[in-house]
């Protein structure tokens, strides 16, 4: 699945939070193509939005759509 999802989060604060963002997603969607960004709280990533969106919340952030 390429379709790409973009999501913002508006709780991530800090490069800690990108980092804890990115290795959610990393995990949850192995091989996705994974940008964060911390100054725009933009979170954009390749496969399944569902799997995305609940690993973001298992993080402990709040995805919504951009």
């Amino acid at each position: 699945m390429s379709d790409k999802t973009i999501l913002t989060v508006n709780d991530m604060t800090c490069d800690h939070c990108v980092g804890t963002v990115r290795k959610a997603l990393e995990e949850a969607l192995p091989g996705a193509d994974i940008s964060v960004s911390l100054d725009t709280h933009r979170v954009e990533f390749t496969g399944d939005r569902a799997k995305g969106e609940a690993a973001i919340r298992e993080a402990g952030y709040t995805p919504e759509a951009a």
